[in-house]
């Protein structure tokens, strides 16, 4: 099934924006309520789930039940919309944002994989619109945080990036609920990661460089996985000594997961996998987000440390419960948008998180939603 709309018309910061966004899963629906309150924006959704859409008949959106493995199709609903905004598995964030090309509209995305980020980055080259992947947590809203610290000083030593998105009550061995995409969560876990040693842009091993800390009186471990530095590395080439980036978890869950990916090699049969941890391990709206960067270098002469540390907590509201990482993602790609339609970031070509202010995404009606989070006063 498909659908005609009217032809593209330049943005302005006063014109509403015609939003056509892919994937009615958890983030989806989430990206949808934002967007579709708001009356800057028009949402058609689409999927291919009739059940999906079906969740979204109370919101002030278009719904559409297509295939969105399918160039064609897509093309066809894409023509005459403002922006694509790219809630799909990883995976299809290729053929989404080659579709958008050929139909002439802006994109935005929530992917990390790092493969995806290159091939949009290609496709933005001498493009009149802007391509603008990795818009969620990590990569996106960490990037943003760290790039921020790290303009204050005159050189940097060091650039550290944490992120977590955790079950509130763990219960099981691996201390861990799905809380968003299966799909992303092994595909972080099992393609090497990029990192700065040295000065010297390099590639390290997932699941290694276990580290420890604690946080408000609570224990974690933190390991390098795929894809959360987004663009950075390129960046901050030649001005940092060391950037890497981590996810943290709770103790014990690197060494289980080492043990199903690499003892039972798992890893060349993640579906089988996927479909282990979907089967059996339960999702969870009772999540929190840690959000963790320390930035240090010379200022004036003088060897110091920043510091931004934040919990963000799942919204338990009876008449729409939000997870954490629903909270925290949507957010991302709402201020990005949102940002974008008001002119504070550029209007084509490829976009880099790091090209979005922090005080910008904070002062956002979308992306205040991590000004409302608790700020952690002590790191141990």
């Amino acid at each position: 099934m498909c659908v005609d709309f009217p032809s593209i018309t330049p943005l302005t910061e006063d014109t509403t924006m015609r939003i056509t966004l892919l994937g009615a899963g958890h983030i989806g629906q989430t990206i949808a309520h934002l967007l579709g309150a708001s009356s800057d924006y028009e949402v058609t959704v689409v999927d291919r789930s009739a059940a999906a859409l079906a969740k979204l008949a109370h919101e002030p959106v278009r719904t559409l039940q297509a295939e969105t493995a399918d160039a064609d199709t897509l093309l066809q609903v894409l023509r005459g919309e403002d922006a694509l905004v790219n809630a799909l598995p990883y995976h299809l964030a290729t053929l989404a944002a080659t579709q958008a090309r050929e139909a002439g509209c802006h994109y935005f995305d929530l992917t990390e994989d790092v493969a995806a980020t290159r091939a949009i980055k290609q496709l933005a080259e001498g493009a009149g619109t802007a391509f603008m992947p990795q818009c969620g947590l990590a990569p996106g809203f960490i990037g943003i945080v760290a790039h921020h610290l790290a303009q204050g000083f005159d050189s940097l030593q060091e650039v550290k990036m944490r992120v977590g998105a955790l079950p509130a009550f763990p219960t099981n061995s691996l201390k861990y609920n799905l809380t968003w995409s299966v799909d992303g969560l092994i595909n972080e876990y099992c393609h090497p990661c990029e990192a700065i040693r040295g000065g010297r842009n390099i590639e390290v091993l997932p699941l290694e460089g276990m580290e420890h800390f604690s946080l408000d009186g609570t224990e974690y471990e933190a390991f390098n996985t795929s894809g959360g530095l987004g663009t950075l590395c390129e960046t901050l080439a030649g001005r940092v000594q060391t950037l890497d980036y981590k996810s943290v978890r709770y103790p014990g869950h690197r060494d289980l997961m080492k043990m199903l990916l690499e003892e039972l090699q798992l890893a060349q049969d993640a579906e089988t996998l996927k479909d282990i941890m979907r089967r059996s391990i339960p999702s969870t709206m009772q999540d929190v987000v840690l959000v963790f960067v320390t930035v240090s270098g010379m200022r004036e002469g003088s060897l110091l440390q920043e510091v931004f540390a934040r919990k963000i907590f799942a919204d338990r509201n009876e008449a729409r419960p939000q997870s954490a990482i629903q909270i925290t993602t949507a957010a991302g790609i709402c201020a990005a948008v949102d940002l974008f339609r008001e002119g504070k970031l550029p209007q084509r070509g490829f976009v880099r998180q790091e090209q979005v202010a922090l005080p910008d995404f904070l002062a956002n009606r979308f992306g205040s939603a991590y000004q409302q989070s608790r700020q952690v006063e002590s790191i141990g």
